[in-house]
């Protein structure tokens, strides 16, 4: 079974994710950038749910950005959850190499068709 990670400082978007993904996919979560990072060097995730704004110094476009510039992680997708949702947004994360870009709010049922598209083997 594949895993993902959720990345969200909100508990409750964490959960929501975990419940709608946890019967396909072995699910983890970290609250911040730089747990984020150790996980995913630990886990080596198929695929990471990172919401762009978080506290600390480690917010979800540096991680994003660490990730994609590792060699050892740079294969990880990776897919940006945020409610920053203007154009140049969006550019700068793809410019960084974000596999996708969800605007909050968003349809669950349309995120959860993209990682079962993403992760098809």
């Amino acid at each position: 079974m594949k895993t993902i990670l959720i990345v969200d400082d909100h508990p409750d978007i964490r959960h929501l994710f975990s419940m709608l993904l946890k019967h396909e996919y072995v699910v983890k979560e970290a609250e911040s950038g730089a747990e984020a990072l150790q996980l995913i060097r630990k886990l080596h995730p198929s695929l990471v749910l990172m919401d762009v704004m978080m506290p600390g110094e480690v917010d979800g476009l540096q991680a994003l950005k660490t990730i994609k510039q590792d060699p050892a992680l740079q294969d990880t997708y990776v897919i940006m959850v945020t409610a920053r949702g203007q154009a140049a947004d969006l550019e700068y994360a793809t410019n960084l190499g974000a596999d996708a870009y969800f605007i909050k709010p968003f349809s669950p049922l349309s995120l959860i068709v993209h990682i079962r598209k993403a992760l098809e083997d």
